[in-house]
């Protein structure tokens, strides 16, 4: 499955998918790499904001956000949901991030909340360089990867850590933390998935 056939998916289970989002905490979610997150007032850009959860978060937290999202129905929940003059809300979606580049913004944390595992290696491809043209000489991207159990037979055919950390590393950015953990959402915990947080950075000139 491709990244335009997910966000059809999406788009058919939208209404309940409010609901899920919904229920669980951003600060749980992010708990992993909150001490990473800038003290400062800082800019963020979120890819995949889905209902705003995250960025109303980061609002929380003395942020703005720009809320990346391209499933109509839950970009208008999240416009409902976390209505927040520091909030702006744009449709557009990876790989090409066309509308968000067009800005001509740079974010101080780029955030990219389990949508890794909806693309394809060659969308990943395109997505990376797109994702770090986002950031600026003292940014943070912080990628969070959702892993579902393996087969039947113990197999699994995952490779986003990797696909990430190759990609990441080709387009100029180092990796500065990495850990290992599970879901928030109960039923997620229940049913074997598992995530990664990886946290990348733009090199400091020696």
């Amino acid at each position: 499955m491709n990244g335009t056939q997910v966000l059809e998916e999406y788009a058919r289970e939208a209404p309940d998918l409010v609901e899920s989002f919904e229920r669980i905490c951003a600060a749980d979610v992010y708990a992993n790499v909150a001490h990473l997150l800038p003290m400062q007032p800082s800019r963020i850009v979120d890819v995949g904001a889905g209902t705003g959860r995250d960025a109303a978060w980061f609002v929380q937290l003395g942020h703005s956000v720009l809320a990346v999202e391209p499933t109509d129905h839950l970009r208008a929940a999240g416009m409902e949901l976390h209505p927040s003059p520091r909030i702006t809300w744009i449709s557009d979606t990876l790989p090409d991030l066309k509308r968000t580049l067009e800005r001509g913004e740079v974010f101080d944390c780029v955030v990219l909340c389990a949508v890794w595992q909806h693309l394809s290696s060659d969308e990943r491809a395109r997505a990376m360089p797109n994702l770090a043209r986002l950031m600026g000489n003292d940014s943070r991207f912080f990628m969070i990867l959702r892993h579902e159990p393996p087969d039947a037979k113990g197999r699994r055919n995952d490779t986003q850590r990797e696909d990430a950390e190759t990609m990441a590393r080709e387009s100029g950015l180092d990796l500065v933390f990495a850990c290992e953990g599970k879901p928030v959402h109960p039923d997620s915990r229940a049913s074997g998935v598992t995530l990664t947080w990886l946290v990348f950075a733009v090199p400091k000139a020696s």
